[in-house]
């Protein structure tokens, strides 16, 4: 499948000029333009090129740690559970990893619970490890 980049790269620039940051903090989920990326990078979907990601380590009120969520339910090391208390089962992608500016997040979903969010961290250190 092709990928339309230059559409990508039109949104990127909206969102940068984007005055402000949206306020977060560690472990909520949110709708995030994660954009069009490359090869088998996560890339985000619709018009905003959006996907849910859980906010990990935020470093500033610009930028934080993320991982993005996925309703695939692949197995293995590089996958965790993670439950918004929809019913709909999903898993984050550890190996999706990254910085993001908060000029990105759209609209925050909920926050998970402490056991959850030490369960996750508790996975990310290990394929660190």
């Amino acid at each position: 499948m092709k990928k339309d980049f230059q559409k990508w790269h039109k949104t990127k620039s909206g969102i940068n000029d984007t005055k402000g940051h949206r306020f977060y903090h560690e472990r909520e989920v949110w709708w995030c333009s994660v954009g069009l990326n490359v090869g088998y990078e996560m890339d985000g979907k619709g018009k905003d090129f959006v996907r849910p990601i859980l906010v990990i380590k935020g470093f500033s009120k610009e930028v934080f740690l993320c991982i993005p969520l996925t309703t695939k339910l692949k197995q293995g090391k590089y996958y965790c559970d993670i439950d918004l208390g929809d019913g709909q089962t999903r898993r984050v992608i550890l190996s999706q990893i990254r910085l993001i500016d908060a000029k990105r997040l759209q609209e925050k979903i909920t926050m998970i619970d402490i056991k959850q969010f030490e369960k996750i961290k508790k996975a990310v250190i290990a394929i660190l490890a």
